[in-house]
């Protein structure tokens, strides 16, 4: 069952239930027999109860059943002014906004996933270094592979001028490892991007929604001393208003904060996959370095 639906339920079991109330407040009861009759007289059996609705006196025009009908979600939005229609706007672009974040997030994690088992896969399939580059150099589309390409070159660099000399080992590995380094910083910035602005939309947007909960709930008192009227009719616009805004404040708040503590943490642990790999290939290629400086 939609929302609306269940609002439109919830208003006509109080429509019924505040109708009879006051049906029940308006009608006089007849005295109770006082003469000798009533005491041998024959009690008659009650009136059946009533099975329809009963019809209130209307306030200012309105009735109860009416103002509580329409309490919608587009109405809600429609009879709201102009502040509380923005908090509305606000929340559901920054909801809408966090869900596009969220689907790309997701679809995006678990392709470079797939990429990087893929790539696992080949590294340590036994070919040789200049195969793997000649195979990964011309697409490095996800952060393994720009690692490899990036921590080779600098390797095949050290090998233009012929086979270097042992006093430049250690200022190669150390080049071979500030590529690598610099590498996985840039691919993990950009697998990062826009996570900042679900971690933004989890922090505040409780607070803009209740801001409008705040807004909505003046509105309600505004109304009450400007007509001089406590009725549900009059309270329960104001009241619907505020809580409609605390609702989209936590619909826009909860999912941004249950995704972005997911996505922190498998950007981690990816991260950390990155970074083990990078320290086997470092040993690989300071020993290869070690060898060939020795011949």
């Amino acid at each position: 069952m939609s929302f609306r639906r269940t609002a439109a339920a919830l208003a006509a079991v109080l429509t019924i239930a505040f109708g009879a109330s006051s049906a029940l407040a308006q009608r006089t009861p007849r005295a109770a027999p006082v003469s000798h009759d009533a005491q041998t007289q024959e009690l008659a059996p009650p009136s059946a109860a009533p099975t329809g609705s009963v019809d209130v006196a209307p306030t200012d025009g309105q009735t109860f059943g009416p103002a509580l009908n329409r309490m919608s979600i587009v109405s809600l939005f429609v009879r709201a002014d102009a502040i509380v229609k923005a908090v509305f706007i606000l929340l559901v672009l920054a909801s809408l906004w966090s869900w596009a974040i969220i689907i790309n997030k997701w679809m995006m994690l678990g392709t470079l996933k797939r990429r990087a088992s893929s790539f696992e896969k080949v590294f340590w399939s036994g070919l040789s270094l200049d195969e793997l580059y000649a195979q990964f150099s011309q697409r490095t589309d996800h952060p393994f592979a720009a690692v490899f390409t990036s921590a080779l070159r600098e390797w095949r660099r050290a090998f233009e001028g012929g086979p270097p000399r042992e006093s430049l080992l250690a200022g190669i590995k150390d080049r071979i490892d500030k590529a690598m380094n610099v590498t996985i910083q840039r691919e993990t910035d950009g697998i990062e991007r826009q996570l900042g602005f679900l971690a933004t939309v989890g922090a505040t947007a409780p607070f803009v929604g209740l801001f409008g909960t705040v807004w909505g709930i003046m509105n309600s008192f505004s109304a009450i001393a400007a007509r001089h009227d406590t009725t549900l009719a009059v309270v329960a616009p104001g009241i619907a208003e505020a809580l409609f805004a605390t609702a989209m404040g936590l619909l826009a708040a909860i999912p941004a904060v249950i995704f972005y503590n997911k996505f922190v943490n498998d950007i981690g642990r990816y991260t950390g996959r990155i970074e083990s790999f990078a320290d086997e290939f470092s040993a690989i290629l300071s020993r290869q370095l070690d060898e060939k400086a020795a011949r």
